[in-house]
């Protein structure tokens, strides 16, 4: 096999991977009982997926271009850092309005008085 076929069955692969980890997020968003267990869907697996698509995007623009393509990387940088905060924040704002399923977590102030 040339690098033109392994380099094609390597970017296939991690976009058939990327794909199939962001369908499962997505379907984890709409099968999931409640908030909390569907922020988990969006959050893990979409965030795999689309790393497993950029890297992909990476290996081909690279090959294809003549040079080293960063600008997936950078994408992955700000995915990386902002889906956490994102979902960090979701479930937060969820747990001040009281939502099903917050109910066995114990705010900061009464840990204290135990």
């Amino acid at each position: 096999m040339s690098t033109n076929s392994w380099l094609e069955a390597i970017v296939s692969a991690l976009v058939l991977i990327g794909a199939v980890f962001t369908l499962i997020g997505s379907l984890g968003l709409l099968r999931m009982p409640d908030f909390f267990t569907r922020l988990h869907g969006p959050s893990k697996a979409t965030t795999i997926g689309i790393g497993s698509l950029l890297v992909a995007s990476a290996l081909f623009m690279s090959y294809r271009g003549g040079g080293l393509s960063l600008h997936e990387f950078m994408i992955s940088l700000f995915i990386a850092i902002t889906s956490p905060v994102g979902s960090h924040l979701l479930a937060k704002a969820a747990r001040h309005r009281r939502l099903p399923g917050s109910e066995g977590w114990i705010e900061p102030d009464q840990d204290r008085n135990r």
